[in-house]
């Protein structure tokens, strides 16, 4: 009787084989629709704000300590057991096993340890994602357009006072004013991304207005 032979788990019968890896899916990028469905609640934003701002993994007790400071604006040291305990609840139950399987973090549930996934570092979301906190560029550059437009029409036509200045003087203006709101637009979007500063940036457009 001919001896059957027994491969090792390591052998093939010659066809290449490839193996892709498990969280293959979860490398792929995230499309802006997923992006806000996920991060439309604010809860999960704070969430994803203290991952990025701590760059470590991170247990769920210190994560609703500090989300619940940031909801009822206090310190982590005077959140009420009450206020830990709802904020806890909700991040177990509900908001961190959907962004687990999003890929936008890993949640594991029997050691309550939350950590960061590529998609994490990958992710700027920016404040205008908040529904009523936009800043209306568009209609900044569009007015300014518009100015510069007429301020050209009207150095043409040699309407005074304007014609005090130079041609080359309004020009000067004009792109000085324009370099200064794209500035002012940069540094708007930097403090508006998710995991810049100690808070939310939310809760700093709310502090500087």
């Amino acid at each position: 009787m001919p001896q059957q032979q027994h491969r090792r788990p390591d052998e093939t019968d010659g066809t290449d084989v490839t193996d892709e890896p498990a969280d293959a899916e979860e490398s792929d990028p995230l499309s802006k629709g997923e992006i806000f469905e996920v991060l439309r609640n604010q809860r999960r934003r704070y969430v994803l704000q203290y991952l990025k701002q701590d760059g470590r993994p991170v247990a769920l007790g210190d994560l609703a300590q500090q989300v619940a400071a940031w909801e009822y604006d206090t310190i982590p040291e005077k959140v009420t057991p009450e206020q830990r305990k709802r904020v806890y609840t909700t991040l177990q139950q509900t908001h961190l096993p959907k962004m687990d399987k999003s890929g936008i973090l890993v949640f594991d549930s029997d050691t309550g340890v939350i950590e960061a996934t590529d998609r994490t570092r990958d992710i700027s979301v920016y404040l205008e994602i908040v529904p009523g906190r936009e800043f209306a560029w568009r209609e900044l550059y569009l007015s300014l357009g518009a100015i510069s437009s007429a301020l050209v029409a009207a150095l043409w036509l040699e309407i005074y006072p304007l014609t005090i200045l130079s041609n080359l003087t309004w020009a000067g203006i004009i792109a000085v004013t324009v370099t200064l709101a794209a500035v002012a637009h940069i540094y708007h979007e930097r403090n508006m991304r998710l995991g810049h500063g100690d808070q939310p940036p939310e809760l700093s457009y709310t502090s500087d207005k």
